[in-house]
């Protein structure tokens, strides 16, 4: 098989490419190395997964390249059997000081990437990461209660939100909007079958080769400040939740559709830990002082244009469907991604 994975030198997509590299396939990075800039990264940090994945794999093609130049997409499209589309402007707050830019990026960018499958000979299946911001404000219309260190849905049943809970009439933010108008058309290009494709709307995905930065990762931001001594700003009142998973497990729900492609042409899963792996925000930092015996200071600031008090993946679609399940628990993962951070400290 040959993938070319968009966003490749990013953290989702690194982890993509390596698993497929690890596998024997051939693998095309397709990055244009700008979250330096749109996330204020370190420049030496914002070209790690570049060089890591450069010098590790034989098989792995880097092209430096811009989803937003259609025709550089439609010739790194030309002859592969899937595209993974990980690139994107990933920040909210970034969205609404430059919206154009984040719209030219993930709603027109994503446009480019189906055209480019759809003329591509080899008819690649497309893999679109899209985002739980999709549903914007109306999740804070399900009733939550305060319980402890967190809030949870008054309902004690409710499995968490489901592929068909309303996405209109509410507040999106532009990253929200952007990435829906993505998700619509990677929908529509499969439902009309110019495209095999899955829309995967992730929630709170996090691991190592993460830099997180109080904008975008809040994982891994809160765990690389821990680690460094580094002050933490909570928007809110910190006992926003989120279901949490492990980046593997999310590369193992986009192969887990690619291998029933021959029956599954289309679909739309939400994508993240479920009920059995959630945690506030006020929740990962005392895990973290457990794990690290350190804990930052905490400074807390007003809530954050349509940020979710309660945000969980009813994830039994991709149970059922894909034969996936989440396997690394979150004590697993934030243990590993803590390690990392320790082990690779002079990159922050």
């Amino acid at each position: 098989m040959k993938a070319l994975v968009t966003g490749g030198a990013g953290f989702v997509g690194s982890h993509v490419a390596e698993y497929y590299a690890r596998k024997g396939d051939e693998v095309i990075v397709f990055d244009n190395l700008s979250r330096a800039e749109l996330l204020n990264y370190d420049a030496s940090s914002a070209v790690y997964n570049w060089n890591h994945l450069n010098s590790s794999y034989e098989n792995i093609e880097m092209q430096k390249g811009d989803i937003r130049d259609a025709d550089a997409i439609k010739d790194a499209a030309s002859d592969v059997d899937v595209i993974i589309h990980a690139a994107a402007q990933t920040a909210v707050t970034t969205s609404v000081v430059d919206p154009r830019t984040d719209f030219e990026i993930n709603a027109l960018g994503t446009f480019n990437i189906l055209e480019a499958a759809r003329l591509s000979r080899t008819s690649p299946a497309v893999i679109f990461c899209s985002t739980n911001k999709v549903y914007g404000d109306n999740v804070n219309g399900i009733p939550v209660e305060a319980r402890g260190e967190r809030y949870v849905f008054s309902d004690p049943d409710f499995m968490g939100i489901p592929e068909t809970f309303a996405t209109d009439l509410c507040e999106h933010t532009p990253y929200g909007a952007s990435k829906y108008a993505a998700d619509v058309y990677v929908q529509d290009y499969a439902a009309r079958g110019e495209v095999d494709a899955a829309v995967f709307r992730m929630s709170c995905i996090y691991g190592t080769r993460q830099f997180g930065v109080e904008d975008q990762g809040w994982v891994a931001w809160f765990t690389i400040a821990t680690l460094l001594g580094m002050p933490i700003t909570i928007y809110g009142d910190g006992m926003q939740v989120r279901d949490m998973l492990y980046v593997t497990d999310l590369v193992a729900a986009f192969d887990a559709f690619l291998d029933r492609r021959d029956r599954l042409h289309h679909g739309v899963y939400n994508m993240g830990g479920g009920r059995e792996n959630t945690m506030s925000l006020s929740e990962l930092l005392n895990m973290l002082e457990e794990i690290t015996g350190s804990r930052s200071e905490v400074g807390y600031a007003d809530w954050r244009p349509s940020d979710q008090k309660v945000y969980i993946s009813d994830i039994s679609k991709a149970r059922e469907e894909l034969g996936w399940k989440p396997d690394v628990t979150p004590r697993d993962g934030v243990g590993r991604l803590a390690s990392w951070v320790e082990e690779n400290e002079k990159l922050f």
